[in-house]
């Protein structure tokens, strides 16, 4: 199956490409959030499983990334993602119980949405959850320093290709692919590390049913950075041993589908 794409109007006027797989008979609408530097047709297959699975499934592409408008990877505040967020689910808001399904950086805004006051999904999938990075102190302070005098001076990311799957070729495909942006802004890594700082102190406001999963080996988002939500009531942590940061494009792809799949019947029933 192949998605369709259409054009959301931003509250603020910028463009956002919005993924659809439709399904015959859904029992609930998945929404899907990416993660850092990359975009909605990186999830084709994920879409094309949870379809199959009797989900309806929307992504979009978040600002700055993909075919949506903005300044590549670039932000003013990290809530320009919330309410970026907030409007595609109001768009696709139905009767309907809707999950919204965030990987890595998308987990953030994921697990940022959940705290925050803003109409709340039915359940959460949180894949990877960025809430925390292994970032020296120096580094840190020179990006805070860096976003003051100069907001839009890029830096390469430092993502590797076998960092994301043990599959070769899902590295070769990312670097491959010209959509996938490779630069951060340092307002936005100032963004980035304010609010998974932020966020240290508002994991308890989550109480919608939770699922967060995690590859054991990941080495982008440390395991470490999701194990403070196994503590929260209504949250179930699954770790998949060898697994590393895009679980979901690992060859054990279908048992973690899978697993999301059969967490989410359960709960919907």
């Amino acid at each position: 199956m192949t998605s369709t794409t259409s054009q959301l109007m931003a509250n603020d006027g910028l463009g956002l490409l919005v993924r659809h797989w439709a399904c015959a008979k859904p029992q609930a609408r998945i929404l899907i959030v990416h993660g850092l530097g990359e975009h909605s047709g990186r999830y084709e297959h994920v879409g094309d499983y949870f379809v199959d699975e009797g989900f309806e499934v929307v992504a979009y592409d978040q600002r700055g990334h993909g075919a949506s408008g903005g300044d590549r990877v670039h932000l003013d505040s990290f809530d320009e993602y919330l309410d970026d967020l907030e409007l595609v689910a109001s768009e696709v808001d139905d009767d309907l119980p809707l999950i919204i399904y965030g990987h890595s950086m998308g987990g953030l805004v994921a697990a940022s949405y959940g705290a925050s006051t803003r109409p709340q999904p039915d359940l959460f999938v949180m894949s990877a959850p960025a809430l925390a990075a292994e970032i020296p102190a120096p580094l840190r302070l020179a990006a805070k320093v860096v976003s003051r005098v100069r907001p839009g001076m890029y830096f390469p990311s430092s993502i590797k290709g076998e960092q994301l799957s043990r599959d070769p070729s899902v590295g070769e495909k990312y670097f491959a692919d010209p959509l996938v942006e490779t630069k951060t802004t340092a307002k936005f890594g100032a963004a980035l590390m304010g609010q998974m700082e932020a966020m240290e102190d508002k994991l308890g406001r989550i109480t919608t049913p939770t699922l967060v999963i995690h590859g054991a080996e990941d080495e982008l988002v440390p395991p470490s950075a999701s194990a403070p939500l196994a503590a929260l009531p209504g949250v179930e942590r699954k770790l998949f041993p060898g697994l590393r940061h895009e679980t979901h494009n690992e060859p054990e792809q279908a048992e973690v589908l899978g697993f999301v799949a059969s967490w989410l019947k359960d709960h919907l029933a």
